[in-house]
């Protein structure tokens, strides 16, 4: 069976007919070009489809994309723009947290909501936060160190931010 959906991805709507049995994954990467979003394992296991429903990381290899009428989606490509990375990403490239690239776009994501619930995590926390994202080059050093790095610059963001709405004195 199929039916319409109505999902906003990276802050744009879109109006999608799916089967019932399609894959999130699968619309993403086939029908909207989202191709940040991997298929690693395909039981959930890995990481490399991780995407934000409503703010919170998910699997998008085992998501139903009927399921998920009216809501938000969040990919990488959602994050940042060329002109300006996402404090995340750019601590990722500053890092060097990356080798092939096929895990980061999932964590990326993963940081990025660390950092939301806990903006100053310690390297224990983020190895047990970040435990469901597999990264087969083992960059893992780095990826702690880009989390850090990540936690600096969104403090400095949010201080810059809090100060600019301060009233002159």
């Amino acid at each position: 069976m199929s039916r319409d959906v109505h999902i906003t991805i990276n802050g744009r709507a879109e109006a999608l007919r799916v089967e019932d049995r399609e894959i999130l994954l699968d619309v993403l990467r086939e029908r909207l070009g989202l191709w940040s979003v991997r298929e690693g394992c395909g039981v959930g296991l890995c990481g490399a489809c991780t995407v934000l429903v409503d703010g919170a990381p998910i699997s998008s290899c085992l998501a139903f994309a009927a399921r998920l009428e009216g809501r938000v989606l969040t990919t990488v490509e959602g994050l940042g723009t060329e002109q300006a990375l996402h404090p995340v990403q750019a601590a990722f490239l500053e890092a060097g947290a990356l080798q092939c690239g096929y895990c980061t776009p999932g964590l990326v994501l993963s940081v990025a909501t660390l950092l939301r619930e806990f903006p100053s995590p310690s390297p224990e926390l983020v190895r047990t936060y970040l435990a469901g994202n597999l990264c087969r080059c083992c960059a893992y050093p780095d990826i702690v160190r880009a989390v850090s790095l990540a936690s600096e610059k969104l403090a400095a963001t949010e201080g810059a931010v809090s100060s600019e709405q301060q009233p002159d004195a």
